[in-house]
């Protein structure tokens, strides 16, 4: 007769493995924004595009006292002790709307529950980093956080073609001046138009910043051809580039009707993972205006990824959710 304990499903084995491994780490989250939506705001997710709700956020922003923002961070922190997370990485919001209260209230999470998990604080830049104002409350930030964030499309949405680019040399030279790491949101909207983890790994050389620089998402990697992949990797490789997968994040794509490679929204671990490259997971907003449908469930972003990738060296699959967080957190 078949066995049918729990003891011998992949399930059971990997959530041991991992606990075995220093338990889960949630590398990429907006705690800040956590459980911040509502029946009376989903109508925002439903017709508006990740861009448009950039701009939306600064309803949510503004009306959030740094006691909200200190309450929000907490339920998101519990979310993650209940599951065995042990380290997590959380962007904070930090500019001319949010000010300092979300990073104030962050920082008393931290110490609330510095006994149950380690936290790493991230500066988001929403706003982006060339406005003068936008750069003025980067700037704060940057002192305030373990690891500097950006986004270099709002950049180049705001100023223009190739703002971008000088997005990514302000946090190159931040990241470098004040010896942290650098995490970057890029190619999040599975086009070929986009090329912005092959832009990062070239500003990470051209900086000398190797082993610093963190990708997250790159989505978009799969929308090219094998050759072009191939090439990426190996400049990734040679900048010590490390990714950030979040799953769940990008599932709700928009169908395309441009042509290109057969691929769905998500980070292909299996490829970076051969080529040596380190692949971490988060699980990124969470229920929000972003993704209010996540509960922040981390076993349910690992085994989608997995699935989605075929991605089957089990070996790795843990090193994806404990080793490679750590990592890429520079807590080992």
């Amino acid at each position: 007769m078949l066995s049918t304990s729990r003891d011998q499903s992949l399930k059971a084995y990997l959530m041991n493995k991992i606990k075995q491994n220093g338990g889960w780490v949630n590398s990429h989250m907006h705690a800040d924004r956590a459980f911040t939506i509502t029946v009376d705001s989903f109508d925002v997710y439903q017709k508006q595009t990740l861009i448009e709700k950039w701009d939306t956020l600064d309803k949510v922003k503004a009306a959030m006292t740094e006691d909200d923002y200190y309450r929000h961070f907490s339920m998101a922190v519990e979310r993650m002790i209940e599951q065995g997370v042990t380290a997590m990485g959380s962007f904070v919001d930090i500019d001319p709307i949010a000010e300092e209260r979300a990073i104030r209230g962050a920082l008393r999470a931290r110490e609330t529950y510095k006994s149950d998990i380690i936290i790493k604080l991230v500066n988001q830049t929403l706003k982006g980093v060339i406005d003068k104002e936008a750069r003025y409350w980067f700037d704060k930030g940057a002192d305030l956080v373990d690891i500097i964030g950006g986004l270099p499309r709002r950049d180049e949405r705001d100023h223009g073609e190739g703002m971008g680019l000088k997005h990514l040399d302000v946090l190159m030279q931040t990241g470098k001046s004040l010896g942290k790491m650098v995490h970057v949101h890029v190619d999040q909207f599975n086009s070929s138009d986009e090329i912005e983890t092959e832009q990062l790994t070239d500003k990470t050389i051209e900086h000398n910043m190797h082993g610093r620089v963190v990708a997250i998402h790159s989505i978009s990697i799969t929308a090219h051809s094998l050759q072009y992949r191939q090439k990426l990797y190996q400049k990734m490789k040679e900048a010590k580039m490390m990714v950030i997968a979040c799953p769940f994040a990008w599932i709700d794509s928009p169908r395309r009707e441009e042509h290109g490679p057969t691929r769905n929204s998500l980070t292909p671990v299996d490829e970076l993972a051969a080529a040596g490259i380190p692949v971490a997971i988060g699980t990124d907003n969470v229920s929000d205006y972003m993704l209010p449908f996540s509960t922040g469930n981390m076993w349910e972003e690992l085994k989608l990824l997995v699935t989605g990738c075929r991605y089957t060296d089990l070996d790795n699959v843990v090193n994806v959710a404990t080793k490679n967080g750590r990592m890429v957190l520079g807590i080992e």
